[in-house]
């Protein structure tokens, strides 16, 4: 290892022990569920925002089985202020796997693991990172931006296959948790300072604006039917959409079990 190399791993562990955020609530505990709640929540949403939804959340359901037994129309309700409200039945459909084909024990393989609904390589390797500190190669974007910055700064397109070269070769294998908080920790810094050099990676995909969008109808309609039983004729009172629009999602999430109708009214699942 030259002297470069070793700069780098000084770097990432010297922010992290001065400014690590060490008091993250899914940081202090290595239960494979809360971390892969904590996994799923911050999914595309800021750690701001979750934290206080991860809280109660885990407040209403504090394990695998009473996550598993719980209506899903009580669990949209729970998730209410999350967005990407698949994400809560993907996770609701883990649990029921989990009672249901684990006898209530959670996988603790990744191959089992990446089986579960909407668990995929990074989610699943985070929860054997930081559940069972076991040295799995992953990537995210702060992971991403670390390595693109001090290695590959001055390329444009920069898969995640070269990328993943550089993380297996610089993961601690005796404390991969801590290695990967340090270097997300770090990513996000950079972040910050430099900009997210994520733009430079080949598999960076930009997120859609959300005003306007299906996803913002979507999570209307939820969000008024975790408030009661909707008609047809309140959501297009309520919401400011082309009618033909809602009427369009509201036939997909009927299709997809996120909503029921019965008759002329609309409710979350019981």
């Amino acid at each position: 290892m030259n002297k470069q190399e070793k700069k780098f791993i000084e770097t990432v562990w010297a922010h992290y022990r001065k400014e690590g955020r060490h008091g993250l609530p899914w940081r202090m505990t290595k239960n494979p569920y809360r971390i892969l709640v904590s996994e799923i929540m911050l999914q595309q949403t800021q750690v701001e925002r979750v934290i206080p939804k991860y809280k109660s959340f885990l407040k209403k359901f504090p394990s695998p089985a009473s996550l598993a037994c719980a209506p899903l129309g009580e669990v949209l309700r729970e998730w209410q202020g999350l967005g990407y409200n698949r994400r809560a039945k993907m996770l609701h459909e883990c649990a029921q796997i989990i009672i249901r084909d684990h006898g209530g024990i959670f996988p603790n393989t990744h191959s089992a693991l990446i089986k579960l609904p909407g668990v995929g390589h990074y989610t699943a390797g985070a929860v054997m990172a930081f559940a069972y500190n076991e040295a799995i190669p992953i990537i995210e974007t702060n992971i991403r931006t670390v390595f693109i910055h001090h290695f590959f700064k001055n390329e444009d397109i920069i898969t995640d296959a070269k990328t993943f070269q550089s993380i297996e070769r610089f993961l601690d294998r005796e404390n991969p948790r801590e290695w990967y908080y340090a270097l997300m920790d770090y990513g996000a810094y950079l972040k910050k300072t430099v900009g997210n050099q994520n733009a430079k990676s080949k598999h960076y995909i930009k997120q859609s604006a959300f005003k306007g969008s299906d996803r913002q109808i979507r999570g209307a309609i939820v969000r008024m039917l975790s408030e009661g039983e909707k008609t047809r004729k309140d959501f297009h009172k309520i919401l400011s959409f082309d009618m033909q629009r809602i009427d369009e999602q509201l036939e997909r999430l009927k299709e997809e079990g996120m909503i029921i109708r019965v008759r002329q009214k609309y409710s979350l699942p019981n």
